[in-house]
């Protein structure tokens, strides 16, 4: 059985026409078109995703899987490796600034928040007080288990694994496990 990454180059070509024809249309309908290609599924709706991502994120690498009901935004502050798959429920806001690596996968409801709302005035609604951008990089290798949360202004070392439901608060060490609210170290691989 062929892996995506086999399937991806026998059909490079044809992606990379589907590309260059969605790189046509302006940012906001691509973007458009994406929220409208959310939930379509099979193999259509990853060439689409992929296309549209490819045009709109900061930069995005090869064999990238988007599965159906993932939501992305503020797409022009993220970078994807080679080899990466996101998977459905998961919710993505990249305004601070999200860097994936090669060989990453995240599993269904997984959030990535690179932003934290701002709170120090009392007297003011915390709606109000604007946010603080966060940036979230993760390294190549990692596997981001089932409803994980990674808050803003968090490094994952490379080859890690987050438990899930883990909720991570703080860096994680390069080839740990990590897990639990908040998330800390279980072992070394």
């Amino acid at each position: 059985m062929k892996r995506g990454r086999d399937k991806f180059n026998d059909f490079r070509l044809y992606i990379k026409i589907v590309t260059k024809f969605y790189g046509l249309f302006p940012k906001r309908i691509q973007k458009y078109l994406l929220v409208l290609h959310r939930r379509t599924s099979g193999y259509l709706g990853l060439v689409i995703r992929y296309a549209l991502l490819k045009n709109l994120a900061n930069s995005v690498g090869d064999n990238v899987s988007i599965q159906p009901d993932v939501y992305l935004f503020n797409l022009e502050n993220l970078s994807i490796g080679n080899n990466v798959s996101i998977h459905s429920m998961s919710y993505i806001d990249s305004i601070g600034g999200i860097t994936i690596g090669n060989d990453v996968s995240i599993a269904h409801g997984t959030s990535l928040i690179s932003f934290n709302h701002k709170f120090a005035e009392l007297g003011l609604p915390i709606k109000d007080q604007g946010i603080e951008l966060c940036p979230i990089r993760i390294e190549s290798n990692v596997w981001i288990g089932a409803k994980a949360n990674i808050l803003g202004g968090i490094i994952i070392g490379e080859g890690s694994i987050i438990g899930a439901g883990a909720v991570v608060t703080k860096n994680v060490k390069e080839n740990s496990v990590f897990g639990g609210n908040p998330a800390h170290i279980i072992k070394m691989r």
